[in-house]
């Protein structure tokens, strides 16, 4: 039930937000001057927006020698987290071998001292 109450008041929280953002809008939209969209051609669509992007470049202070640095010590931590990894597993599987190497040395000295005493 309570979960029902607060599904409906946020529903209508956010229908009332959306009504007002329209009714706002609409004066806004009302004033644009009407150019079909026929008119404007895909050229001049992409002509314009390349200017925009050319006003706004918000790749002026990246410098290509700070983005490659970064992606080098990015990728040189991976490496060394992949070396350390791969390092664990090798020594986990050298104490493997370590004890099975063990008990069969184990076994064998045994084997040999059972046959020896018979």
């Amino acid at each position: 039930m309570s979960y029902e109450l607060i599904a409906i008041i946020i529903l209508v929280g956010s229908l009332v937000g959306m009504a007002v953002i329209i009714f706002r809008k609409i004066p806004i939209l009302a004033e644009l001057s009407e150019i079909p969209a026929s008119r404007i051609s895909l050229k001049e669509g992409l002509f314009k927006l390349k200017e925009k992007i050319k006003i706004l470049n918000p790749f002026k202070s990246l410098s290509s020698e700070i983005f490659l640095q970064k992606i080098l010590t990015k990728i040189r931590i991976i490496s060394l987290k992949t070396d350390n990894k791969t390092f664990n597993w090798l020594q986990k599987l050298r104490e493997r071998t370590q004890k099975k190497k063990a008990e069969e040395n184990d076994n064998y000295w045994e084997e040999i001292k059972k046959t020896t005493k018979k």
